[in-house]
């Protein structure tokens, strides 16, 4: 008998055990620990993200949200890939794991809706490595929940401080330090939908020790995620894929596109193929596929971490420091067995014993009236198995330092090295060429796929596997020191130098590469690149209201040029409540190793070219196939940007404050995809391509082959408004805390097209009401989340709003232990099914989730 395992009942048996052996062990001993409530002032200087110079204000000249350790917990998310996906400056989602797709394991933030590769994450103040699934995009799926001390968000481009990617903000993930005492946390969750699959469960210790002169923390941190099924959710259509098991007609070399089912080959018990009705096909039918049967939507995702940080002071003027992070993620995905045709490739002949125009052939149909001439099967190979991917992602981040004082000056020399890995396993993909043999030849049955022998289906069964790197060796060094005072203070300035270099692999087995898998596309692409990079940060007090800051930072990369990103901000105080900013910088965006050393890929690719279609007497409107080479672009230049913002700060009362920022991003020289189809359409208006890309024609004028790839071409813009309102106050004699925050954008369009703000897949706004009422030994947590209506396009339906709520109770009992429960989307709110950008999946995977109400529970136990 198979009994699925409940995770919240499992936890609370390993909680209350943890917690009875603690207390009975430990009885009322218990190590002091810091607290997560200090203020700024309380904490003296820190540097804070967006800026390098060391400062005490609680509001500076930039726009940042500061999201504490306590705010994390009180979402009741189980992984920081989520909590970041889940912000309001996420405008309009973000990539998370999902079957089926190339970079499975990934999750990926888009701050201002920008993309993700415009988006910079930091640990520590570090750039987080970029993914070597994709080469292009940082992996938020590494990212180690328990570690995290606080989260801040910098809403304003910073490449005049971090460089490259950092147009539409800066996350910084702070990590915990100066720990004192231990701390363990179990916990698990259940969700309502789907039916089965997507339990969670989630962990982690952590120990500091320090002495007069040194300190040490230490981590494990760990959560996972259970796959889950298309067939397991409340709103599954039933696919009817063409790639079933049926052919198409060919006239004049070009194919019908009329499906049609074989006389048997069909209707399998149990399977995925089915008979349905279709007018075009000569029979009336054709046989389709129900691939939601057994492919996954959510990939499952494990992740185990583990983090170190010591200090050691050398003397009262020196200190060493060492941080190092291990994060492995694991997914798993599934994906439909795989489809193919020999319509990409060479269509069947007259005389082959699968041809059902062949009267030797046993899928031979008189009543089709058709006499014998070639033909195009479209197949899909369940009998080979489904398409099952595992992606191991590793990173392995060393940090080592020294921090010092030489006169005045401040001093810090660094190095650090990453290794970065991914490997990728796919299993049951299909061998093109010796599919297309056996077919031909008769080997393989096409009437009845179940009963082939297993040695015919060994011959066309392969794995699959790629093998990605992204590595990276730094050194850093810089000193800051006051210059000269000034009528508010010291003038401050902050002198820095990088070198980093970059080495970037991401292999694909031969067979993939050589374009022979079906059921998977993509090549290798190889590179380093060394960036050196010096810059500064200087500090202005004009007066003790009223200050500027003048950042400037040089970057020479080795492979495509160099780039200057300067940038002033100035925050004037009228009234000690009131804190006036405002800044203007300059950005950009280097072109990733991955576009620039593709190796080429070829493609059969369809497109609409009325030249061609003319010249080979189809309708000037017909469809044809033609070979596509993509291809790397040595030529690419960075994306550059232009952006300004102004804002405020305000607390008119001791128990209110809040922030409200405007800001406004230009991005020219974009970098975007040529498509075939945008190189043939760009002929047909008289507008450029980018060297390189072109479609080569014959005298006659049919295109041969077209050359795509990546181009500058083009402009984004994009402005908006976001508001941060805090309110604090005592009831009924215990401690409430409301915050409320709203991002809203006010216009985003590219090329100077049309509007896209409320198109699908770009709300209007997204907004967070937190709400946290402590009473005693008791605390309560009450959120709503709100993500705008999208109204309809060409292609998509409207999207309505969309409102979950969430509610968390915890209770803190006297032998340091916590218990928490709560419930994420406590109304069971389904995702806008069908509505908005959809995709191909049956919602907008990158803004919502199907995961119906999750139910957890924690238990935390302090030493």
């Amino acid at each position: 008998m198979n009994i699925k395992r409940n995770p919240i009942t499992d936890a609370v048996q390993k909680a209350l055990l943890t917690g009875f052996i603690a207390s009975s062990a430990l009885g009322t001993v218990a190590l002091a620990q810091d607290s997560d409530d200090d203020s700024v002032e309380e904490q003296g200087k820190i540097t804070v993200t967006g800026s390098r110079i060391k400062r005490s204000d609680v509001e500076g000249a930039l726009p940042i949200t500061v999201i504490t350790r306590e705010q994390i917990e009180l979402s009741g998310e189980s992984n920081a890939a989520d909590f970041i996906r889940n912000l309001t400056f996420n405008s309009a989602g973000s990539f998370r794991p999902q079957s089926g797709s190339s970079a499975q394991g990934d999750s990926t933030v888009s701050l201002r809706a920008l993309g993700a590769g415009r988006t910079l994450v930091l640990i520590d103040n570090r750039r987080l490595p970029v993914s070597p699934s994709t080469g292009s995009s940082q992996n938020l799926s590494t990212l180690p929940m328990g570690a995290i001390e606080r989260i801040e968000v910098l809403t304003d481009g910073a490449s005049a401080i971090y460089g490259s990617d950092a147009i539409g903000g800066v996350i910084n993930v702070i990590t915990r330090d100066d720990y004192q005492g231990a701390e363990i946390m179990l916990g698990a969750a259940e969700v309502s939908i789907p039916a089965n699959g997507g339990e969670r469960e989630e962990g982690s210790i952590v120990f500091g020790a320090s002495s007069d002169r040194s300190s040490l923390l230490a981590g494990v941190s760990w959560n996972d995620r259970e796959i889950i099924f298309q067939r397991d959710v409340p709103w599954r259509i039933p696919g009817a894929s063409v790639f079933g098991n049926s052919f198409t007609t060919i006239t004049n070399g070009i194919d019908n596109n009329d499906w049609t089912s074989f006389i048997t080959g069909c209707d399998f018990p149990g399977t995925g193929f089915f008979t349905t009705p279709n007018v075009n096909s000569p029979n009336g039918t054709r046989c389709a596929y129900d691939f939601t049967l057994v492919s996954a939507d959510e990939a499952s995702s494990e992740n185990k971490s583990f983090y170190a940080k010591a200090t050691h002071e050398v003397n009262d003027t020196w200190e060493i420091w060492a941080n190092t992070t291990f994060s492995q993620a694991e997914s798993f995905g599934r994906y439909a067995p795989v489809p193919d045709s020999s319509f990409f490739s060479t269509p069947l002949t007259p005389n082959s014993p699968n041809n059902p125009t062949n009267p030797n052939s046993p899928l031979y149909d008189p009543s089709l009236g058709l006499d014998p001439q070639a033909v195009n099967w479209w197949h899909r190979f369940d009998a080979l198995g489904n398409r099952d991917d595992t992606v191991t992602n590793q990173v392995l981040d060393f940090l080592v330092g020294t921090t010092g004082q030489i006169g005045n000056a401040e001093v810090e020399l660094g190095l650090r090295h990453t290794d970065n890995r991914t490997s990728i396993v796919g299993r049951n993909y299909l061998l093109r060429s010796a599919a297309a043999n056996l077919i031909e030849s008769g080997a393989y049955n096409l009437a009845d796929p179940y009963n082939n022998p297993a040695n015919i289906l060994n011959q066309m069964r392969i794995t699959i596997f790629r093998d990605a790197r992204f590595d990276q060796d730094e050194l850093f060094g810089s000193v800051a020191f006051d210059m000269f005072d000034m009528d508010g203070g010291p003038a401050s300035i902050y002198l820095g130098a990088e070198h980093r270099q970059e080495k970037y692999a991401d292999i694909y087995d031969p067979q993939s590469s050589a374009g022979q898998v079906g059921g998977s596309a993509g090549n290798s692409a190889a590179g380093t690149r060394d960036v050196t990079a010096v810059y500064f940060e200087a500090l202005f007090p004009f007066m003790d209201n009223l200050e500027v800051n003048l950042a400037g930072r040089y970057d020479d990369y080795s492979d495509f040029g160099d780039n200057f990103a300067p940038k002033l901000s100035v925050r004037y105080q009228p009234m000690d409540n009131l804190t006036l900013r405002a800044s203007y910088g300059q950005g950009f965006r280097a072109p990733t190793l991955d576009i620039l050393t593709q190796q080429t890929t070829f493609s059969a690719t369809n497109v609409r070219d009325p030249q061609s279609c003319v010249a080979q007497g189809q309708p000037s409107n017909c469809t044809l196939q033609i070979n596509d080479f993509q291809q790397a672009n040595a030529l690419l230049q960075p994306e550059d940007s232009d952006q300004w913002s102004v804002g405020m700060a305000y607390e008119p009362v001791d128990w209110f404050n809040f922030t409200l920022d405007y800001y406004n991003i230009e991005i020219s020289n974009r970098i975007r995809q040529f498509t075939a189809q945008t190189i043939v359409n760009n002929e047909i208006n008289n507008l450029p391509n980018p060297p390189g890309l072109f479609c080569q024609r014959a005298p006659s004028g049919s295109i041969i082959q077209c050359f795509t790839g990546f181009g500058n071409d083009g402009e984004v813009e994009t402005s908006g408004l976001d508001l941060n309102a805090r309110f604090n106050y005592e009831v009924l004699g215990g401690n409430m805390t409301t915050q409320f925050q709203l991002s809203h954008i006010l216009d985003f369009s590219v090329d100077g097209g049309p509007e896209l703000v409320k198109t699908p897949g770009l709300p209007e706004q997204r907004a967070i009401l937190s709400n946290q009422y402590s009473y005693g030994d008791w605390s309560f947590a009450y959120n709503i989340n709100y993500i705008g209506a999208q109204d309809a396009d060409a292609v998509n339906p409207s999207a309505p709003s969309w409102t979950t709520h969430d509610v968390q109770v915890n209770y803190h009992a006297p032998w340091d232990g916590r218990f928490t429960v709560g419930v994420r989307n406590a109304g069971e709110k389904f995702p806008p099914v069908g509505r908005g950008a959809v995709g191909n999946r049956d919602y907008d995977f990158n803004l919502y989730d199907g995961y119906g109400r999750i139910t957890y529970f924690r238990y935390t136990q302090t030493f």
